[in-house]
């Protein structure tokens, strides 16, 4: 193995040695009962999660900040320094203050520190030192161990902003389990991108109720052609008197009936009880449907009732795969 493998691999190695000593610590003890009380806090706030940090403890911060507001927590990041020179009056008394800094000792978190003591405002520290200075202020403590970086000899911060990355984490899905967060909800703050398309309904794509071609089911099947080819869809749904769908005539149906086709009408010809969508599943979920049916469209209905009617081309175009 050369020196870089070996290398790497150790850093996994000491790295992920640090987080088991993390996920011990949050089965019983001191960080178990804080984090319980920091998720108890955070659900219970009226106000937002500030994140606060400088160095590399910073950009972690930014980016649990980050993961908050994607997952339904308010949240942005303040950087220590600008704090002291005026963004503290961004904090209200409603915030909850999250700083973090593996030493516990950072000069820049002084007035942050002294800010929250003054107004009030819930101090939760990530720190892998108890007895530093955020340590002993913050109001719930959030230690994490006190493991070697990734190279000796260099205290280049690895470990220590891999764990609290992963402390983020918990805190972040922790919240999401306690709110009973869906993957609708996540679609919400990700309305662009893939990820964003894939968490889609079927409503956000879906052609409206005046674009549905629809027939009554006793329509003559000239009536239902001039539908059909007006609305463009390949297909059109019969509806009874209550107006439920019913049934579909689609292009595989006329060729079934060809024989004496005109002179029949819709419900003679349609398939019976059509498969249909509602407008709040996923809209993955609908193409997977068309692809496992091979169709490329499917009618949506709530009750029965027609409400739209979706694509395969609107999901592929809205990036869904």
């Amino acid at each position: 193995m050369s020196d870089s493998l070996y290398a790497a691999r150790n850093v996994l190695k000491i790295e992920a040695d640090a987080l088991m000593q993390m996920a011990t610590a949050l089965e019983h003890g001191p960080l178990a009962d804080n984090f319980e009380r920091a998720i108890d806090t955070l659900f219970d706030h009226k106000g937002r999660v500030i994140l606060t940090g400088v160095g590399k403890s910073g950009h972690v911060g930014k980016k649990i900040a980050a993961t908050f507001a994607s997952t339904g927590t308010s949240a942005f990041f303040v950087h220590a320094t600008e704090a002291s020179h005026g963004d503290l009056g961004m904090v209200g008394p409603d915030d909850v203050i999250m700083a973090l800094s593996k030493s516990g000792e950072t000069k820049e978190l002084a007035d942050v520190i002294a800010y929250s003591k003054r107004f009030g405002i819930t101090l939760i520290g990530i720190t892998a030192r108890a007895d530093s200075a955020l340590g002993k202020a913050a109001d719930i403590p959030l230690i994490f161990p006190n493991a070697p970086e990734a190279f000796d000899g260099v205290d280049a911060p690895t470990t220590s902003t891999t764990l609290q990355i992963a402390l983020g984490d918990c805190l972040a899905v922790a919240l999401m389990k306690k709110r009973g967060f869906t993957a609708q909800d996540f679609g919400t703050y990700h309305p662009g991108g893939k990820l964003g398309a894939a968490l889609k309904n079927v409503s956000d794509l879906m052609h409206g109720i005046d674009e549905v071609p629809l027939v009554a089911q006793s329509a003559p099947m000239p009536v239902a052609l001039i539908t059909m080819t007006e609305k463009r869809f390949g297909a059109v749904g019969v509806v009874d008197g209550d107006g439920r769908l019913i049934g579909v005539v689609t292009d595989g149906d006329l060729r079934r009936h060809m024989n004496g086709l005109m002179d029949k009408t819709a419900i003679e010809v349609m398939t019976a009880k059509p498969l249909t969508v509602s407008p709040s599943m996923l809209a993955a979920e609908a193409l997977k449907i068309m692809n496992e049916k091979r169709i490329t469209v499917l009618f949506v209905t709530d009750n029965e009732i027609p409400v739209g009617i979706l694509h395969v081309h609107d999901v592929l175009r809205a990036g869904v795969v």
